[in-house]
């Protein structure tokens, strides 16, 4: 299989499914503009070769580096990056050489918040009201009929980037006068706990792996108040949001790949309400969330879907893995030292975390795991205790 992996630098921690990808028996073949001697040297094993453009927004350099894959290699079997920025770079590469996975004709109900909306409702999955801004009048009616306060983000946006909350008047007309050229889409603001439903599916479109993870508050949220965060896996998964994720995987479609669905579960009456859909890995660790809470590789099974369509580990949920995020700008009782002294048993993995993540990850995270919930809000305590 030869297999082009878009970008596979970054996030960091992804060079795990290149590396499973060779282990597996895939020709795995780089595309990106960073510097191969940049490289980690894990990856630089894992890739057959490396192809370097100068412009990842050019896409005639991306067609000319595909084409230099075919020619040297034969038929490409897939393209990805696992990366959301790159979505519709992926569909436009497979459509245009033929390539097994999401094209053109799928990818736009996959990217704009709009669209997910309407899947959601084919799902027969509540959604939060909500309207494509195609002129600041139609902010300020929908405003009228839901209240404040509103979201606005991109309706084909990355994450939390350029996301408001808007809680009055007045910050709704300083919302419009100041814009971003984008289309953006605005909805009601749904107070309540942000749950994600998580998993993998095989190549026939089977679930074969899932978890789910909550949140002490919402990324949003940690980002415009530069608050430090926690989120951590779930041992059971509660009824009604496995089959709101079931049915909204079904309505998309997916096959071969890892996804990560979000979801609030309303305060004013606990019902399960969805957010969005992103058809790639969970950002930051969380992927590796998933290893540590199930004593799995989950790269590794990916790997194994992809080439053999198998899923071959088993799972049980065996711990909570917990992720607790702290900021250089804080002032933290404990020091890292003081940390892994106290609760080294059950930090599983700590790192720094890359600048372009901090905002909302924080500057350095702690992975810590325990079979009771107890014990991970008492560590989530203890790392986060502030002067």
């Amino acid at each position: 299989m030869n297999y082009v992996y878009i970008s596979p630098h970054f996030p960091p921690n992804f060079y795990n499914f290149c590396v499973r990808l060779k282990e597996e028996g895939a020709n795995v073949l780089g595309l990106a503009d960073e510097n191969y001697d940049s490289l980690r040297p894990e990856l630089k094993l894992a890739l057959k070769e490396y192809y370097r453009v100068g412009n990842m927004h050019s896409y005639e350099q991306l067609i000319c580096a595909c084409g230099y894959f075919t020619h040297k290699f034969g038929k490409i079997d897939r393209i990805d990056s696992h990366n959301e920025y790159w979505l519709q770079t992926e569909a436009n590469l497979r459509t245009d050489f033929n390539v097994a996975g999401v094209k053109n004709d799928q990818i736009l109900d996959m990217k704009y918040k709009s669209r997910m909306k309407q899947k959601f409702i084919e799902a027969g999955v509540e959604v939060a009201r909500g309207i494509v801004l195609n002129k600041p009048e139609d902010a300020r009616n929908f405003v009228k009929e839901v209240g404040f306060p509103v979201v606005a983000k991109p309706d084909n946006g990355v994450g939390a980037a350029n996301t408001y909350k808007i809680h009055d008047k007045k910050e709704l007309e300083s919302f419009l006068e100041t814009m971003p050229h984008s289309v953006y889409f605005m909805e009601e603001f749904i107070v309540g706990k942000m749950y994600t439903f998580d998993g993998l599916v095989d190549q026939n479109g089977n679930l074969v792996f899932y978890t789910s993870h909550t949140y002490n508050e919402g990324i949003m949220e940690v980002v415009n108040d530069d608050s430090h965060v926690f989120y951590y896996s779930l041992r059971d998964i509660p009824q009604d949001l496995e089959t709101a994720g079931k049915n909204i995987l079904k309505a998309f479609n997916l096959r071969e790949k890892i996804f990560h669905f979000e979801f609030f579960r309303r305060a004013k009456d606990n019902k399960i309400v969805a957010l969005e859909v992103n058809m790639r890995p969970p950002g930051g660790l969380t992927t590796d969330m998933f290893n540590y809470a199930n004593d799995i590789d989950i790269y590794r099974e990916w790997a194994n879907i992809v080439l053999h369509n198998q899923f071959r580990a088993s799972y049980s949920r065996k711990y909570h893995c917990c992720y607790i995020g702290r900021k250089l700008n804080k002032n933290y009782v404990h020091s890292h030292e003081e940390i892994m002294h106290e609760l080294g048993h059950m930090i599983a993995h700590h790192e720094s975390i890359y600048s372009v993540f901090s905002a909302a990850l924080g500057d350095y995270g702690y992975l810590a795991r325990a079979e009771s919930l107890d014990t991970i809000n008492e560590a989530v305590e203890f790392i986060h205790k502030m002067k």
